[in-house]
């Protein structure tokens, strides 16, 4: 019998010693939004600098940003739905999170692993076992989700969430609009690469789908892709998904604890190094996740740490329908993000302590 894989525990007090300047929730912003976006009239130039940016991804690019702490607001393609790919596990974390606030779920709870969760894409537990018998607690599957962007890990999570119906009532509570959770990473990316018929979830498997794969020829790939975008399932608005970073930031969505650890791990995320972060500062505090589908959809959200206490900058940024390359797609996002992070840097008029 294998022993439980636990992972050790971060001491809570030195981390929140360590990060609380970053993670600190600041005050509600001083203006409404149309009385920042009225005192603020170059927001129209900065827009316009995005837009000139987004052309290079060569397909569509939709953009979210909030200034916290003034309450400037500026989005582009603000009502449009992208596929959100990985960065929907930002709200199947706060479900789970909600769950453990309200004591129905515990972080510390083990769960053994099958072959049938083993799935595709992104992370590591599908590599690492072909016949797991492994245990993990729902902290370690949290970590894997939003650190390495673990597709078994989010799948065991959102089942533990109550489902993508158990996220959407969430998000209504918390009066977040345009987000639309709905299918596990393993039914996603099958819809997205045109695999059918996957069977019972018990006879899942990576060697399965991976044969299946293989076999979808390319003009049932194209056909899939297009259909793929014509569905509203798993995407997000720009705004939609800056307003559920904002209410994290400002602890309207969790707990203090939950909020502490959610924010904990996006500042520790290990994927997306050329996306917002690419071209800011070495060292720029920046709480995120990213998603990727290889039919064209390159994603990154979060919220930065501006400079010499100009606050923090809420970020969303999706592509869809991309003609350019990964390498591309990446580097539109990261060249909006230093145009974001320069504008708010300079023009901010808040000083947080």
């Amino acid at each position: 019998m294998r022993r439980p894989l636990r992972w050790p525990r971060r001491s809570a007090s030195l981390a929140l010693a360590f990060l609380a300047p970053i993670l600190a929730p600041t005050l509600a912003p001083l203006y409404s939004p149309l009385q920042a976006q009225a005192s603020d009239p170059g927001l129209a130039r900065l827009e316009s600098e995005i837009l000139r940016l987004s052309v290079i991804a060569r397909g569509k690019v939709g953009v979210g940003l909030i200034h916290v702490e003034s309450g400037r607001e500026l989005f582009i393609n603000r009502d449009d739905a992208f596929p959100m790919a990985s960065t929907f596990k930002v709200p199947v974390a706060v479900q789970f999170l909600t769950k453990v606030d309200n004591g129905s779920a515990s972080l510390d709870s083990m769960v053994t692993l099958k072959p049938s969760d083993l799935h595709p894409g992104s992370g590591t537990l599908s590599n690492l076992f072909d016949d797991p018998g492994v245990s993990l607690s729902y902290r370690n599957l949290i970590e894997l989700m939003l650190l390495i962007s673990d597709n078994t890990a989010t799948d065991l999570m959102l089942k533990a969430a109550g489902g993508g119906g158990a996220v959407h009532a969430r998000l209504a509570a918390l009066g977040v609009r345009g987000i639309s959770v709905d299918r596990p990473t393993i039914l996603l990316i099958a819809d997205a690469i045109g695999v059918r018929n996957l069977g019972p979830e018990s006879e899942w498997s990576n060697k399965k789908f991976g044969a299946m794969a293989r076999a979808v020829s390319e003009a049932d790939q194209k056909a899939a892709a297009a259909a793929f975008y014509r569905d509203r399932r798993d995407t997000s608005t720009p705004e939609g998904m800056a307003r559920l970073l904002r209410k994290i930031w400002q602890r309207e969505a969790l707990s203090e604890s939950s909020s502490a650890l959610l924010l904990d791990i996006m500042l520790r995320c290990q994927t997306g190094e050329s996306r917002i972060k690419g071209m800011l500062p070495p060292g720029t505090p920046v709480m995120h996740k990213t998603g990727s589908l290889g039919i064209g959809v390159t994603d990154d959200v979060g919220i930065i740490t501006l400079p010499e206490g100009a606050g923090h900058l809420i970020i969303t940024v999706f592509v869809k329908e991309a003609a350019a390359d990964v390498a591309v797609q990446e580097r539109t996002i990261a060249q909006i993000a230093r145009a974001a992070d320069d504008y708010f840097h300079y023009t901010s008029s808040a000083r947080v302590s």
